[in-house]
């Protein structure tokens, strides 16, 4: 008999489960603990988690050692926890393979952070270098310490807390709650932290009564329609027939969006959880997870997860020894974004082409072959087991007007902090890219913020007050989308910006209507010629019209949100479409029809570099002397700039007029 069968044997698990976690965070041996998510991998994660065992392995030492998901500083990483018996649990920041021999010998041997030498000053350069070695490399290194609630050692007198960090401390985590704590492999240790014990609350109470305590928590969908999720379960559960599908959507496919990915790959249980709490809302006995297959680790670890579910009884049938069975099936995308929509999904499941159909008959009545369906978004789900576990009252205590609770971002672009955050609905784009961001690098403006993704808005410097919730978003013209937010700073050129985002939604268009198939290409043919400074006055209107017309007239979201990039940039900066159109010109120097590159010959010192950098032969000269760049053949590539030493400075961007 499975465990989930047995409540009692459930609940022996489960204690024997929280005994288990607290011996690894207090335990005799040190941890070691290794950001595992996606971001953390791509900088080297795996290498430093292989050379920290290796010098643990030269030193001596034992340590035990377990993967974590994202915690959300995706610009610090490598993030490594280390924690010392009768000590905190310590994140670094930044630890590559080269930089580990000195972490493991600084903590190890020479640090000793109970000594009150130590200080919190100076932006979490926390040591003074009075009588310690190697503190100059740790002061660059720590972020903080990971208190838990559960851990015995806390609220270091020394050392700074990570949530008080300045990207954390103003967060509040309820979908990212485990992200970046637990192993996202090990169901006992979501269970540990109060996993699935909302499901048992869930399994005692009439569905009706979850459906209104959701109702009344606010919470909306998180995947950018933004459709009350409550409201949305209860056309479900009331729509005739005993067979229901539930869906997960988990097709991410925003550019630089990451926050369903950093969910699935740091706490995938939190997503299965909130499944089995909407299914026993709304009467379902079949799930799908419909997942990208561009997300390798995220369904990996989703399929182990599922596995551990099934495993212990909470997936199947008479679940936690209820009358409730429901499974879950995975369903890997092939990664067109147009599979965001909900019709196109379904169509993708069934096993046909991925476009979308009019609608009505809406899914909560004739969804997944013909049967009521319900699509919660990944983030929307890894929210309910805090609702059910803490009231719909507490959730919708946080936020503003009709948008309560927090959202999951993910800050990227010209932006110091870029990584994943959870906010309370409300806080102001300022707040959000200064405060918790840390602002533009290198001291740079910022000139706006594209919100939203490809499908929402470009807004301008002016509007960063504008508080990020459904409402205020859309009354500027952008939307909240799945969550993503691109900073731009002065360097961005925003015809070049608005043509990139048409690029993508155009090439993702499935085509089957005429607005999206066909407006979409005449727009981003008028961008290019804008671009190439061979655009005329009328051409503007012409975009505008266009616009308005693929956005009234496509059949779905996609193609009725394509158009928002263009006409929020033409909006907030139309004095930069005039000067590429009127002047010829490109302010940001980067469209390369408007720009050139030219070599100075009292700087050029006949190095030759250029010469042999440049792929179509532009550059002519002989060595030791000035060289030039011929306009008519130069690709405008910028590789003579980009080897040019900076000592020299003898080549340089400037604007081209063009005839």
């Amino acid at each position: 008999m499975k465990t989930a069968d047995d409540p009692q044997g459930f609940a022996e698990y489960c204690n024997n489960a929280k005994n288990a976690w607290m011996e690894l965070i207090q335990g005799d041996l040190p941890l070691i603990c290794t950001g595992m998510s996606t971001c953390g991998i791509s900088a080297q994660a795996c290498d430093t988690q292989a050379a920290l065992q290796k010098e643990l392995k030269v030193m001596g030492l034992d340590a035990k050692s377990i993967d974590v998901g994202c915690l959300g500083l995706c610009y610090a990483e490598p993030l490594v926890y280390i924690g010392i018996p009768g000590k905190p649990l310590v994140c670094y920041g930044y630890i590559t393979p080269e930089v580990v021999p000195s972490l493991v010998e600084a903590v190890y041997a020479n640090m000793d952070i109970n000594d009150k030498n130590i200080n919190t000053q100076n932006n979490y350069n926390i040591f003074n270098n009075k009588n310690y070695e190697c503190l100059d490399f740790l002061k660059e290194k720590i972020m903080g310490t990971i208190d838990l609630p559960e851990m015995s050692v806390s609220n270091h007198p020394y050392l700074p807390s990570i949530w008080d960090h300045p990207m954390l401390k103003t967060q509040v985590r309820i979908a990212l709650r485990n992200c970046g704590i637990i192993d996202p492999d090990r169901i006992e240790h979501y269970i540990a932290r109060g996993g699935y014990q909302s499901l048992i609350k869930t399994l005692n109470m009439d569905p009706a009564k979850v459906i209104e305590e959701v109702k009344t928590s606010g919470l909306r969908g998180r995947g950018g329609a933004g459709f009350p999720t409550g409201l949305k379960w209860e056309f479900c559960r009331r729509a005739p027939g005993t067979e229901k599908y539930l869906i997960c959507n988990a097709d991410e496919g925003d550019p630089g969006a990451f926050m369903d990915r950093s969910i699935l790959e740091g706490d995938p249980h939190s997503v299965i959880e909130g499944m089995l709490i909407a299914a026993h809302a709304i009467g379902s006995t079949e799930g799908f997870i419909y997942c990208r297959a561009e997300y390798p680790l995220a369904l990996k670890r989703l399929q182990s997860a599922l596995e551990q579910a099934r495993d212990l009884g909470l997936l199947g049938e008479n679940i936690l020894g209820t009358d409730m069975d429901f499974e879950i099936s995975i369903k890997e995308g092939a990664g067109a974004f147009v599979c965001g929509e909900e019709t196109a999904l379904m169509a993708s499941i069934e096993g046909r082409r991925g476009m979308p159909r009019p609608r009505p008959p809406f899914p909560a009545n004739a969804g997944l072959w013909g049967k009521p369906t319900n699509i919660n978004n990944v983030e929307t789900l890894a929210a309910l087991a805090s609702i059910v576990d803490r009231g719909g009252g507490w959730y919708s205590s946080f936020g503003i007007g009709r948008s309560r609770g927090t959202k999951t971002l993910s800050l990227a672009g010209a932006v110091r902090r870029a990584g994943l955050i959870e906010v309370p609905l409300g806080m102001t784009l300022r707040e959000i890219i200064f405060g918790i961001g840390g602002g533009i690098p290198g001291d740079m403006a910022c000139k706006g913020v594209l919100t939203g993704g490809p499908s929402g808005g470009c807004l301008s410097a002016a509007h960063l007050d504008t508080p990020v919730d459904y409402e205020s978003l859309t009354e500027k013209g952008s939307i909240m989308g799945s969550g993503s937010m691109i900073i731009i700073d002065e360097n961005t050129c925003i015809v070049d910006l608005a043509r990139f985002f048409l690029t993508f939604t155009q090439s993702e268009s499935c085509g089957k209507c005429a607005p999206c198939r066909i407006g979409t290409k005449q727009m981003l043919s008028i961008l290019e010629k804008i671009s190439l400074g061979h655009a005329e006055k009328g051409d503007l209107a012409k975009l505008s019209d266009l616009a308005s017309a693929v956005k009234n007239g496509s059949l779905c979201a996609l193609g009725g949100t394509a158009p928002n990039p263009v006409l929020t940039t033409m909006k907030y900066f139309g004095d930069e479409f005039d000067e590429h159109i009127q002047n010829k010109s490109c302010p940001a120097r980067v469209c390369r029809g408007l720009i050139s590159f030219s070599i100075d010959p009292a700087r050029c010192k006949g190095c030759g570099l250029c010469l042999e950098s440049c792929p179509v032969g532009a550059v002519s000269g002989e060595k030791k002397s000035a060289y030039s760049i011929d306009q008519k053949i130069c690709t405008k590539c910028g590789a003579c700039l980009d080897v040019c030493p900076d000592k020299f400075k003898a080549i340089s961007k400037g604007a081209m007029q063009c005839a």
